[in-house]
């Protein structure tokens, strides 16, 4: 079997670094306080911001450049604290990344915390066999080449060499610890005191990054539009401005403004619309199942289906979240998550895709379709909007136990545990047939290990686990786990690796995934499908998103500039804006959505800025009711920047 290998726990890549003298955490800055600091004290958030600008601004001359390679990028992450494994800058530079800009970079780092020196500590303390502060360099040597992302003799070598830290054959890391913070501390004040006195780069901000200037009249909040979707009267907005909104005014030059106002009632009658076709039980139907997953930079991947159409019928599609819950009365959390999809006809070649149509109608969390296809092949691209599947704030204190010990020193896996491996197995059996074929199992090793099981391995599963008919049981699942927590003496780390990637928190909660189901009925053939692939909800479904937008939405041109279109789309249970550039220049858009009442929006920001390149369009925001429960208003301000 294809063992995965845990983490490499202490990261000494920025150690070895040509450039780990520019390093530095974004932890709460030791800037010198200038007259205004000392007068308007900065904030957190304000303070986080100012560390990203810097980091920023070590690598590039303006914050509104963009990051372009890989490289790049692990130089940015590296300039403000973090020390990326290579995994984690795949993450956030995928195949169909061309570019990342100073918005994406922040995200990053919020979601990829700096090291720690009780961190760092904790991780070396674990290879101090003698618990006297050192550690060999023969069992350093052998942890950094050995296990998890592994080092290079070079860059190990580099490491034993630093002669501050390092002597007798003995890798102080104590003071490697103090060392690495104080220098992170040292240039962290040096680069802020350099943006402190220096005016051009203090004005180098970009999206929700702005650094008003409280000694400054505020300018108002720009007005909006007198053209608005539908009725609806601004003043109640503009009495509900505040001073942020009106600094951020204050500090942006906007060529034109343009707004869309929608009013959604309470439930926006969202129960009454799909229906079932007469007589669907004389239909013939197939089911799969899949699962959203939230990735640590807030992306989104799910499975991706192709089907099969053998002859002209109509067709009803749905899709919903799979309940897991085992009591009755008490449906899973995730429920309320969005599920949608959106239908293409493969023309030709898998890379020539019509969109068809998408499943905008509602019965309480199913969303579906009903129309005529034609004979051919058909991809199926699952969406949410990530408006509700999103990363829990929330810390879990109590980690819950995953293995035990009997009376004889046997292991075991604990209730809670199994229970959840049971649940993991409904998510990852696609066809719901209570066994896990070879294909199956690869969707589950590549979210977890990001490797496949060859026929080879397979074959060893098979010989030492229960299956039936060549594919894996709900039990032979089981003790393929268990034997892992065995190959580790009872360390449930690499379990935990799992359930991380699964979408479960300390706790055993599933927090950030939602698993949904497929079904499909065709009046006059049995219809076919099968998962393909499992990618980021990007590339072909924002294409798809877009181009459902474009032609159904409302649309606005910015006044004076008709190149400049926004396209919103409401149905009853979220709001699409799609922001389209036909000039031959990239714009910067600024979007502010403070007045909106009883929203919530992907992107997790009320003010924030996008760039579209030349001759393209992007999805802006999906926004969504915070209480389906009670009347929501939509209020967007969209701002071309000069």
């Amino acid at each position: 079997m294809v063992i995965r290998e845990r983490p490499r726990s202490v990261q000494l890549r920025m150690a070895i670094s040509p450039r780990s003298d520019a390093t530095f955490s974004s932890q709460k800055s030791t800037r010198s306080e200038s007259p205004r600091t000392k007068k308007f004290p900065l904030t957190e958030e304000e303070i986080f911001y100012m560390n990203c600008r810097a980091a920023y601004l070590t690598v590039f001359k303006s914050s509104l450049e963009n990051i372009i390679s890989k490289d790049q990028l692990y130089l940015a992450l590296q300039h403000a604290g973090r020390n990326p494994s290579q995994k984690t800058i795949n993450k956030y530079w995928t195949p169909q990344t061309a570019k990342l800009n100073f918005d994406d970079f922040c995200i990053i780092l919020r979601k990829e915390k700096p090291t720690s020196k009780a961190e760092l500590l904790k991780s070396f303390k674990q290879l101090d066999v003698n618990d006297d502060g050192c550690i060999l360099h023969t069992d350093l040597y052998k942890f950094l080449t050995k296990r998890g992302e592994k080092m290079t003799r070079e860059e190990v070598n580099a490491i034993i060499n630093l002669a501050d830290v390092n002597d007798d054959g003995k890798f102080d890391y104590i003071k490697f610890c103090k060392l690495y913070m104080t220098t992170n501390e040292q240039c962290l004040k040096t680069t802020l005191e350099k943006l402190e006195v220096d005016s051009k780069l203090m004005c180098h901000q970009f999206g929700n990054h702005i650094k008003g200037s409280p000694e400054r009249d505020p300018s108002p909040v720009p007005k909006p539009s007198p053209k608005i979707t539908r009725k609806t009267d601004p003043e109640t907005f503009l009495n509900k401005g505040d001073t942020r909104s009106s600094l951020l005014s204050a500090t942006r030059k906007f060529k034109t403004s343009v707004s869309f106002t929608v009013t959604m009632g309470p439930n926006g009658n969202r129960n009454s619309k799909l229906t079932e076709p007469n007589l669907i039980k004389d239909w013939q139907h197939m089911q799969s199942k899949g699962c959203f997953f939230l990735e640590e930079d807030g992306e989104i991947i799910s499975h991706q289906y192709r089907m099969q159409i053998a002859q002209r019928s109509m067709v009803y599609l749905t899709i919903k979240p799979l309940n897991l819950s085992q009591v009755e009365g008490k449906p899973s959390p995730w429920l309320s998550v969005d599920t949608a999809m959106y239908i293409l006809k493969e023309n030709e070649s898998q890379a020539n895709l019509q969109l068809v149509c998408f499943t905008e109608l509602r019965n309480r969390e199913v969303f579906g379709w009903t129309g005529e296809l034609g004979p051919g092949i058909y991809w199926l691209i699952p969406s949410t909007t990530g408006c509700r599947l999103r990363k829990k704030i929330k810390p879990v204190t109590d980690e819950a136990q995953l293995v035990y010990r009997d009376e004889t020193g046997e292991l075991f896996l604990t209730k809670e545990f199994k229970s959840t491996l049971s649940d993991i197995f409904e998510v990852i059996d696609l066809d719901g047939n209570g066994l896990l074929s070879l294909e199956e199992y690869n969707f589950f090793e590549l979210r977890t290990s990001g490797e496949k099981c060859d026929e080879d391995a397979w074959a060893v599963c098979r010989e030492n686990f229960d299956t039936k008919r060549n594919e894996l049981t709900r039990q032979g699942f089981m003790d393929l786990n268990l034997m892992e927590a065995n190959d580790r003496e009872g360390d449930p780390c690499d379990l935990w690796v799992t359930l991380h990637s699964m979408g479960y928190n300390k706790a055993l909660e599933l927090t950030e995934a939602c698993p949904f189901v497929i079904d499909i009925y065709a009046e006059k053939c049995k219809p076919k499908i099968k998962a393909v692939h499992m990618e980021a909800c990007s590339g072909q479904l924002e294409k798809a998103i877009c181009k459902s937008v474009l032609s159904n939405g409302d649309a606005k041109v910015m006044d004076g500039y008709e190149n400049i279109i926004v396209h919103t789309y409401s149905c009853d249970t979220w709001i699409t804006s799609v922001i389209e550039n036909k000039s031959d220049e990239k714009v910067i858009i600024h979007i502010n959505n403070e007045l909106s009442k009883n929203c919530i929006n992907n992107r997790g920001l009320n003010i924030f800025a996008v760039e579209v390149g030349p001759k393209s369009t992007m999805v802006c925001q999906h926004v969504m009711p915070l209480n389906e429960r009670q009347e929501w208003i939509y209020y967007c301000i969209y701002s071309l920047i000069s």
